[in-house]
């Protein structure tokens, strides 16, 4: 092969060199080209938590609620009959209600009993009944859901739990009815008793 043949052919040899780096670049230009193009989209999910509030409050008349959270500041009964001088076979009534503050989750509520103290604690007898009104006396005792039977010691807790709806919407009304028995003899005249109950909340 003569010289001049073999500067044609060296020169064809680069043509088709460069030709093929070329194409490669385009078919490279190409391919980046679609992937700066292409449409994109996104969506987000967000949310903001609080917990909420759980607290009730009582009353001796049904209507004016408040806050008695300790044994200290236990609100006083409103029994119809004087319970300081009670005779043997009396019954005395007196309303305890019970609701959620506003705001509250609901929950439920369980009476309890404390301890009682004074010469009449293993004398006086009692019972409790859950009331649709607030009226506590015997009608209105007889026509009631039993909470703790007729008859019991002073010690006996509430059976059971009562619904608590939410934000005070409404109250469960106790009607509790204590009893001297009839036959109370003599050594229990003169002498006292004094107790106190809880009512136990909790939500849910």
């Amino acid at each position: 092969m003569s010289r001049r043949q073999r500067r044609e052919e060296a020169r064809r040899i680069r043509w088709r060199r460069a030709r093929a780096l070329l194409a490669s670049g385009l078919v490279l230009g190409v391919g980046t080209a679609v992937t700066l193009a292409a449409w994109n989209d996104a969506e987000y999910g967000a949310a903001t938590f609080a917990a909420g509030r759980f607290g009730i409050v009582g009353a001796t008349d049904g209507t004016t609620f408040s806050e008695h959270g300790s044994v200290g500041a236990a609100a006083t009964l409103s029994f119809q009959a004087p319970p300081t001088a009670m005779a043997p076979g009396q019954t005395t009534y007196a309303l305890y209600s019970v609701k959620t503050t506003n705001p509250s989750v609901a929950g439920t509520v369980q009476l309890v009993a404390g301890a009682p103290t004074g010469g009449l604690a293993g004398v006086l007898r009692y019972g409790v009944r859950a009331i649709g009104g607030i009226v506590c006396n015997a009608t209105t005792y007889a026509a009631g859901t039993t909470v703790v039977p007729d008859g019991s010691a002073l010690t006996t807790n509430g059976s059971g739990s009562l619904p608590l709806p939410a934000d005070g919407a409404s109250a469960v009304n106790y009607c509790f009815a204590i009893t001297l028995p009839s036959g109370a003899d003599n050594s229990a005249q003169g002498q006292t008793m004094s107790q106190t109950w809880q009512f136990s909340a909790v939500s849910g």
